[in-house]
């Protein structure tokens, strides 16, 4: 039996003009389907179509025919769609309800009435799966990006569902992390059920893929995947200044439960440094300290004076404006910079959504939005936290540009990554973050 079916199937977002969906006729077979497309095609509008998201929670017009895990998705009511196809969001923080994980891998279950008995059993083999095992007895509050995605994937294999959803399931993963799902992934597909993925980062998953299928302008297509990405090339503009921050025998984290411990680390300016390491190492409580965000326990911060850009790991958050354009114009008032709105969306390629709702944007048009929103003008201090989750190629290879721009006008830029590749298009420096400690 195919995972999906849709026939002529066209589906537009309420109040959108442009079809998300634009009469799609295709088959998904069983085993791992790999969804590739650049930002703003489609993607997540196919994925959640898949569970009944599109369009019993979005509304929306829609047209045509689509069957998902058997089942008439138009006709079938969202919950009991759930039952059948698991979902795990890009935005791990949209999908949690409780604030401990095992009561958060436990709601699925508690809500489809699953015996007592055999609900402790499912929770710790869910956990094991997702490589989340160690968290079980964490507060959702104190993890980080990439230890959430494996909570919401643990919550999902919970489930047993016969298909699994997954948008961007690397996109905050470490390659250890990253691993651990792609293992999740094959043996759920070995079971005999079927997983749907959409990806940019291809490398890690092509090569298992029974079929993959391209969503671009609201089309879909089997195609064959690309999978060689090579590193993106920047010119060096000059030789780093001097010191623009400095951390000395700082201790961060939350109270009674340090993250960093005695860090004594210092950036330059004209220089990018990247932070390296395993999710949960530390790596975004150190941007936060850096920033200001978050009050060291013990040590002391210091900074050059000048514009502090920070992009957090969740930058929905960030985007409150009636517009793309009117979120940029913001900043720049604020910062009494003298630059054009219109300069840095195009830079990386947002004029043509420069006059929508931030938040009614795929994702990796959010996160461009955000950097858009923060990076205006001439920061001077620059702290980005997974900033090409959610992104093509194109919108990385814009990025990895912008910010060899800033560092070439003086800024102090620290990157926390995961993106091998923007890594070694950028880095002059790199410090790995594990086990509250700083190395290299």
């Amino acid at each position: 039996m195919a995972t999906a079916r849709l026939r002529h199937l066209t589906y537009s977002y309420a109040g959108s003009h442009a079809p998300a969906l634009d009469d799609v006729t295709v088959e998904l077979g069983e085993g791992l389907t790999l969804v590739t497309g650049p930002s703003g095609g489609g993607k997540s509008t196919l994925l959640r179509l898949l569970n009944g998201l599109v369009p019993h929670f979005h509304g929306g017009r829609v047209a045509g025919a689509a069957e998902s895990a058997g089942l008439d998705v138009i006709g079938t009511p969202t919950r009991v769609l759930a039952r059948h196809v698991g979902f795990v969001f890009q935005d791990p923080e949209l999908q949690a309800v409780y604030d401990t994980v095992e009561r958060e891998v436990a709601f699925g279950l508690e809500n489809t009435s699953v015996p007592a008995a055999a609900m402790a059993g499912r929770i710790d083999d869910a956990l094991h799966q997702a490589g989340a095992h160690h968290l079980a007895h964490r507060r959702l509050s104190t993890l980080s990006g990439g230890e959430r995605q494996r909570v919401a994937l643990a919550s999902v294999l919970a489930m047993q569902p016969r298909t699994v959803v997954l948008d961007e399931p690397t996109s905050q993963l470490d390659p250890g992390g990253g691993a651990l799902v792609l293992d999740a992934t094959l043996r759920f597909k070995e079971s005999g059920r079927s997983v749907v993925i959409a990806e940019h980062r291809l490398e890690r998953l092509a090569l298992a893929a029974e079929q993959v299928v391209r969503v671009e302008h609201g089309r879909v297509e089997h195609v064959t995947a690309g999978v060689a990405q090579k590193r993106i090339e920047v010119s060096r503009g000059g030789a780093a200044g001097g010191e623009a921050w400095t951390l000395d025998g700082v201790t961060a984290g939350f109270a009674g439960c340090p993250v960093l411990d005695r860090v004594n680390l210092a950036g330059r300016q004209g220089e990018v440094l990247v932070l390296c390491g395993p999710n949960g190492g530390g790596k975004t409580t150190l941007l936060r300290t850096i920033a200001g965000v978050l009050k060291p326990l013990a040590g002391t911060v210091q900074r050059r004076p000048g514009r502090i850009a920070y992009l957090p790991q969740n930058p929905t958050a960030l985007l409150h404006r009636p517009t793309v354009r009117s979120e940029v114009e913001l900043t720049l008032e604020w910062s009494g910079e003298n630059e054009r709105a219109d300069a840095i969306l195009s830079e990386l390629g947002l004029l043509d959504v420069a006059g929508r709702y931030p938040r009614d944007l795929s994702s990796g048009e959010r996160q461009r939005a955000a950097l858009a929103a923060v990076l205006a003008g001439r920061p001077r201090l620059v702290l980005l936290d997974e900033p090409t989750r959610g992104m093509d190629l194109g919108a990385r290879t814009a990025l990895t540009a912008l910010v060899a721009r800033l560092r070439d006008q003086g800024a102090s830029v620290v990157l926390a990554t995961h993106d091998e590749r923007l890594r070694e298009s950028l880095a002059d420096r790199t410090v790995q973050v594990c086990n509250g400690g700083v190395t290299g």
